[in-house]
């Protein structure tokens, strides 16, 4: 599946979600001072081979419909929320995103993924691979990302 995320003047970036059999998609994505959320999911799914949104969307779900709760994709979005808050406030080291993924789950009520603080510094490092790349994007550009087959 191919992710194309394209930065826009106003509000919204947009995804285009390309499947392999043809079928597109097109989702808008809030503005943020970092990458687009979408695109921190991505850094989470491929680092860490967890199915979470774009997971269950290269699976054959539709990206703009409401998806039902499934515990793994559950914990991924936890997860792709703490770091998105530690985007914006810095600083956290990985045992303290851990720690602070551990509480999310727990205040939602459903078990968290088990993750080590070294592959939340590979996450990270992905992610500000990421950011350089979508910083260097002109507004109207595109940052294409192919989404890794599951097994």
């Amino acid at each position: 599946m191919e992710l194309i995320f394209t930065k826009r003047a106003g509000k919204f970036d947009d995804l285009e979600i390309r499947h392999k059999d043809g079928w597109v998609e097109r989702v808008r994505c809030p503005k943020q001072r970092i990458i687009p959320y979408d695109m921190v999911h991505y850094a989470v799914e491929t680092v860490l081979e967890h199915q979470g949104f774009l997971g269950r969307v290269a699976a054959g779900e539709s990206a703009t419909a409401r998806m039902g709760a499934q515990p793994v994709a559950e914990s991924v979005e936890r997860l792709v929320e703490v770091i998105q808050a530690e985007l914006w406030s810095g600083g956290a080291s990985n045992e303290e995103v851990l720690s602070l993924y551990d509480l999310s789950c727990a205040e939602r009520r459903h078990s968290a993924a088990i993750i080590t603080a070294d592959q939340i510094h590979l996450v990270r490092q992905e992610i500000t691979d990421l950011i350089e790349r979508w910083d260097a994007i002109p507004v109207g550009g595109s940052l294409n990302l192919q989404m890794k087959p599951r097994r």
